[in-house]
């Protein structure tokens, strides 16, 4: 890979706060509406939690608010108000609060909070204590400047009062304050002490932009050292005296039982130490994971059928498809004008599979439970729910629930999900010791909460200079916030997430008719956020099917887009610089195409144009990608770089290769054999553009995945006529002739030379 993001110029004069993308129409995993007064959010100040936390953290001299702690040796601790899974926002984070707080990000150690909504809780997401939703950022950006504003304040309080100086006369730089007439110095640490007797600032004034010297600039993550030399520790890394590792098997079927277990085999096994039960999984506990493994194959077990029995995907897409044609739609997005307009009707349909998040670390969790009391190490992204379900479980409050958030091999939405958590504590409950529960990666990908299955209906009617005059939408799913959120539900009954980068399209028309149809999945088959959730699907279908108009409308794709947007919007900001980079218009080789989507999803806006050459057979090379984003004002351009990069890549894997099937009432796939991901050698050259922006920061961990199927199929198209109207590609024949359907595989070929 190569290019480089270019570094933004901060015009302090266009800084705004947050907006929400489309006007407010509907943005996934925004759910302050409906929840009421009492949605917690972070302070840049002291609140009543704040002691606790700190006891927990060795009661420095100072700690301010709930992310900065400042020993008497002058250590500057930073507690991470988020969890760090591969997304670089423990290093966003620390570039926020350094910025202000007047250190570098060398002098500062990373720590991970404790479970508390109260002092951590995401004002984006309800208030809880959760990492997702490509909010991590803009939900904290001005909180975390000003919790960094509070304690330099503080500190250059207390070094004024020694020195009996105004304040105004004191800078800050490298954690040292300096009185500027007399070149009199203090540590931090020498006022540590003193600046906790201070009274905390009712105001603070934040830094122009023009002046930051952190934020803005390409630095090293905080948590690479640890990496490269092997000292990071995940959940699966874990060791604790005592502990035991069992190995799970939960009933293949989803909603399926637990019958009889023989497990005399088992249990003679040397290294073997128990075999425990719950309704529907069985474990198998050894000194080791390997054993407990072996132990766990030697099991005979009869599973008992559930209401799934003769469940498969031919029937979930049935009831997907009568519910589109009979069920009640709710409105996401009403016409302004008239609901029928003469011109041509164009009318597609299209489905977006399943799909499972498959992170690197297989869900794993270590759990010790004794009277009274219940302590879990794991990774996971909502560890406030992680303690309330344990709480639940063990019966006991849920203070008494200590859990140990790690550092996450890769969460994607997953870990979202506390269910491996539950299973674990419920293990655990039946042993004196502590108990390691990991999933196999078979287990993971079996029993995944997976993206929902999406079947959606898409017509317009085109004018005589070929723009649609009438835009019709209807998309019918199941719901993951009805499940995990349902608060945040619109009055109506209303998933904003199905409907973003629906509702709020980038182009300009009036007449548009939005409609979300709710069809709930079987008892057992749990739908889960998946890296971008709707706007994956959503963006996938809508500039499918503008790419289509622009072909029955007999124009150039990009500037049939370019004629639909509104002059100056930051939208068709990043289409003309996708645009510019990729050489768009040059012209290509047989069997060889361009794609382009554009979007605003998570808050931000993002054009992708991918390159790929479709060989006789039917294999796809990926040659090029461009993806050009605004996200507003950007924290650090190198973590810009790598998110893009890696999400568009999460999402071309996803768009390629990946959906998961139902047969009998299992799912079908099971490892990297059956659920696989590019290759290296099949990777494209891919160059990320940032446009200069002085707005506040915008979403970014899901932007990247969001965009890269529908860029992907209209090259596709553009390479071959082929309109891809399901996913995954591997599924649609591109071959030239039917006597080598059979050699379309995998659909993808090495990459080889690029030139």
């Amino acid at each position: 890979m190569n290019g480089r993001p270019h570094l933004d110029v901060i015009d302090p004069s266009r800084r705004r706060a947050l907006k929400l993308a489309g006007g407010g129409l509907a943005v996934a995993f925004l759910w302050t509406a409906g929840l009421g007064p009492a949605v917690a959010q972070m302070s840049p100040r002291r609140q009543p939690g704040d002691e606790a936390a700190a006891a927990a953290d060795g009661k420095p001299p100072f700690a301010p608010n709930a992310f900065i702690r400042i020993d008497a040796d002058g250590t500057i601790r930073l507690v991470m108000p988020t969890v760090e899974m591969g997304q670089a926002i423990y290093t966003g984070i620390c570039m926020m609060l350094a910025e202000e707080l007047g250190v570098g990000l060398d002098q500062i150690r990373v720590e991970h909070s404790i479970p508390s909504d109260e002092l951590y809780g995401q004002v984006l997401l309800g208030g809880g204590q959760i990492t997702g939703g490509s909010t991590s950022t803009r939900g904290q950006w001005q909180s975390l400047r000003e919790a960094g504003a509070v304690a330099r304040d503080m500190l250059v309080a207390a070094a004024a009062a020694r020195w009996k100086v105004d304040p105004a006369t004191c800078t800050v730089a490298r954690a040292v304050i300096t009185h500027g007439p007399t070149g009199r110095t203090l540590a931090f640490g020498a006022v540590a002490s003193a600046a906790a007797d201070m009274p905390q600032p009712t105001q603070v004034k934040l830094k122009d932009p023009k002046d930051f010297t952190v934020i803005g600039r390409p630095l090293r993550r905080v948590d690479s050292p640890d990496k490269v030399n092997g000292t990071t520790q995940f959940g699966i890394d874990v060791k604790v005296p005592g502990m035991k590792f069992a190995a799970v098997r939960t009933s293949p079927e989803l909603a399926g039982t637990l019958g009889a277990v023989d497990d005399a085999k088992a249990r003679a096994m040397p290294g073997v130490i128990d075999v425990l039960r719950l309704d529907n999984a069985v474990a198998v506990v050894g000194e080791n994971f390997w054993i407990a493994s072996r132990g766990l194959e030697a099991l005979d077990i009869e599973w008992r059928h559930g209401v799934n029995e003769h469940l498969d995907n031919n029937a979930l897409l049935d009831g997907l498809k009568e519910s589109s044609r009979t069920g009640p739609a709710l409105v996401g997005r009403k016409p302004k004008g008239e609901g029928a307009a003469a011109g041509t009707p164009v009318e597609m349909t299209f489905v977006s599979p399943m799909l499972a998040h498959a992170p690197m670390e297989p869900l794993n969790a270590t759990v010790h439970v004794t009277p009274g009391r219940c302590d879990i190490w794991t990774g996971t992204q909502v560890p406030t729910r992680a303690q309330a379900e344990a709480a639940r479980i063990c019966k006991i409050p849920v203070d008494a629930v200590g859990v140990h958030n790690q550092y996450l091999g890769g969460g994607f939405g997953r870990r979202l999900e506390t269910d491996q958590v539950e299973q674990a504590v419920a293990f655990a409950r039946q042993v004196g010791y502590p108990l390691k529960v990991i999933w196999s990666r078979e287990e993971d990908i079996r029993h995944d909460r997976v993206r929902p299955l999406y079947f959606d209906r898409i017509s317009a009617t085109l004018g005589a200079d070929g723009k649609p005059t009438s835009w019709k939408h209807r998309i019918t799913s199941g719901t993951v916030l009805g499940r995990w959120a349902p608060g945040a539900m619109g009055k109506d009954g209303m998933d904003s997430d199905a409907i973003e980068s629906a509702a709020d399209l980038p182009y300009e028309m009036d007449n548009v008719l939005v409609e979300w149809v709710r069809h709930d999945m079987p008892p057992g088959l749990v739908t889960g956020w998946w890296r971008g959730v709707g706007p994956t699907h959503n963006l996938f279908v809508v500039e499918s099917f503008v790419d289509q108009l622009a072909h029955a409308a007999g124009k150039e794709p990009l500037a049939y887009r370019r004629a639909l947007m509104k002059p100056g919007s930051r939208a068709l900001g990043v289409l003309d610089l996708a645009a510019e980079k990729a050489g768009w218009g040059k012209p290509l080789p047989p069997r060889v195409g361009r794609g382009v989507a554009v979007g605003s999803p998570f808050g931000s806006h993002v054009c992708a144009i991918v390159e790929v050459e479709v060989s006789p057979q039917g294999q796809v090379h990926l040659r090029h990608a461009v993806v050009a984003v605004d996200v507003g004002i950007v924290i650090n351009p190198s973590s810009v770089e790598a998110q893009v990069q890696g999400g568009l890549l999460f999402g071309l894997s996803a768009a390629l290769f990946n959906g998961i099937t139902i047969k009998d009432g299992m799912i079908e796939q099971s490892n990297f054999h059956d659920y696989r991901t590019l290759r290296i050698d099949e990777t494209p050259i891919l160059d990320v553009h940032v446009v200069k922006s002085g707005e506040s920061p915008g979403g970014l961990g899901e932007v990247g995945t969001a965009i890269a199927a529908p860029a992907l199929a209209n090259a596709i198209f553009a390479a071959t006529g082929i309109r891809l109207t399901e996913l995954p590609v591997a599924r649609t024949p591109l071959n030239a002739s039917k006597d080598v359907l059979n050699d379309v595989t995998d659909g993808v070929r090495p990459a080889g030379d690029r030139a």
